[in-house]
């Protein structure tokens, strides 16, 4: 059995799955039955996550601009998802395209997509590991993370809308300060982060009780605060994900409260 006949043999389709849950927000057409429920219980509870999802996805755009418009020419995007118009290689090629992406993610699903993903510019470089941001080290000793990407120099590490998967006893500040550690000075952290502290106590209790096991962690601006405090923040710092570096974007912004969900890029000295 090749990766892909192994990746659709672990995809259970009666259970809702976070990236086909993300992929139904985002109008897209790889989700099921289960995934359509639990997306529309969510947002029974939480109005705005849809555009939640749309917006996250543009500051992922807009971030991964900035930061080839820079120069940063390697970027290692990790929980990249199912892909949706506008992939990280798309936006970094689209600026230069020898430029080199490594994606992660341990979803079944994204696996059945990884073809999609590797398709580089000509020039460029694409890899796509099966690995879980829990284990930060077996990531970076990875043979093809090796092979594409040189850690010696400047890199653009990608956590979008995967660190609330990662619960606190799950260590994620370690897992940022491992991965963060093995970068080159110079580098870049983007991420961005759900959070709950603009919802009404009914809106919470109805989230906590769509999410029996924790697996998802909303947290605060100030506890997302604390995960990159180790970093110098470009300008704006941490704002809501529709407000980042979103100057040139058309038509009225949504509130940081309709979205919630914090945003921000930090470089790794």
């Amino acid at each position: 059995m090749d990766t892909t006949d192994d990746a659709r043999a672990r995809i259970d389709t009666t259970v809702a799955h976070p990236a086909r849950r993300y992929n139904y927000w985002l109008g897209g057409k790889d989700h099921f039955a289960a995934d359509r429920a639990s997306g529309d219980a969510i947002a029974a509870a939480m109005p705005g996550v849809k555009l939640m999802a749309v917006e996250n996805r543009a500051f992922m755009g807009r971030a991964v601009r900035y930061l080839a418009e820079r120069g940063i020419r390697q970027f290692l995007d990790i929980g990249t998802g199912i892909p949706a118009p506008n992939n990280t290689h798309e936006i970094a090629q689209a600026v230069d395209p020898a430029s080199r992406v490594v994606y992660v993610d341990n979803d079944p699903i994204v696996l059945t997509h990884a073809r999609a993903l590797l398709t580089s510019a000509p020039g460029g470089v694409n890899a796509y590991l099966d690995a879980d941001l829990r284990e930060p080290d077996e990531i970076l000793s990875h043979p093809d993370l090796a092979a594409t990407l040189d850690l010696s120099q400047p890199v653009g590490l990608l956590l979008v809308a995967v660190l609330h998967f990662v619960r606190e006893d799950e260590h994620p500040q370690e897992i940022v300060d491992k991965l963060t550690g093995a970068l080159a000075p110079g580098s870049f952290v983007v991420a961005s982060h759900a959070t709950w502290e603009f919802l009404p106590d009914e809106a919470i209790a109805r989230l906590t009780a769509n999410n029996p096991d924790g697996r998802f962690q909303a947290r605060t601006g100030a506890r997302f605060a604390e995960l990159l405090s180790a970093f110098d923040l470009v300008e704006p710092g941490i704002v809501s994900v529709a407000h980042w570096h979103a100057e040139g974007v058309p038509g009225p912004r949504p509130s940081a409260e309709d979205v919630a969900c914090y945003g921000a890029v930090a470089r790794i000295r």
